[in-house]
């Protein structure tokens, strides 16, 4: 009798675990900082390099990222273009994309350096990976022309694609000796402090954004 009373009690629950809404374990948001010197961290040890100072604070922030560094120290736009299909790998849920700044550092052709972002923006558009792209301006010994031309790639592909866009990733270090190595170029672990500080609003948006299936 007991066991018939138990398996009467079980036929009554089943619809009941049939109704109750299904538990699904939230997945680990992997993201690609894909990029140059900058997102490299040249000659910082790893866990300076921004992806992994970002990573520690958006995890900080409770949200369950990694982020792959795949910064190459002297990548121009066409040597991101050459790479992109194999250093972002399948299962990539973003990838927070910095790369111009060696254009114009060489005096690289504007249109060129749009029209290689353009392409890997298509690429990774192809494999429905959301793009977080990161704009650099021009130096200022390029003179006013080269300025015009480059500056505004980042802004208007970003609004032609309906990107999240970070306007400047030197914001706040680039004018600040203290912020950068002895070459007055590449950030120091302060300054990948500061960069990573300001950058993490952007980044917690489009990680809230990735979350939520956008």
């Amino acid at each position: 009798m007991r066991i018939k009373g138990f398996r009467a009690f079980l036929l009554i629950l089943a619809p009941l675990f049939l109704l109750a809404p299904s538990v699904t374990r939230a997945e680990t948001i992997s993201l690609v900082g894909f990029g140059d010197s900058l997102m490299a961290g040249y000659q910082l040890p790893p866990e300076d390099a921004f992806p992994a100072r970002l990573e520690k604070a958006l995890r900080d922030k409770g949200l369950d990222v990694t982020i792959a560094n795949a910064g190459v120290s002297g990548d121009t736009t066409s040597g991101g273009l050459a790479r992109i299909d194999w250093s972002v790998p399948d299962g990539t849920r973003g990838v927070i994309l910095e790369l111009g700044a060696n254009d114009a550092l060489r005096g690289i052709a504007p249109e060129d350096s749009r029209k290689n972002l353009e392409a890997m923006l298509t690429k990774l558009k192809a494999r429905n990976i959301p793009v977080l792209l990161v704009g650099i301006f021009a130096p200022p010994n390029m003179g006013g022309d080269y300025a015009e031309r480059f500056n505004p790639i980042y802004p208007e592909l970003a609004k032609t694609y309906g990107l999240e866009l970070y306007p400047f990733f030197l914001d706040g270090v680039v004018t600040d000796a203290a912020l950068k190595l002895e070459d007055g170029m590449h950030p120091n672990g302060k300054g990948v402090g500061v960069m990573v500080e300001k950058f993490l609003p952007v980044a917690e948006r489009f990680v809230s954004r990735l979350s939520a299936g956008g």
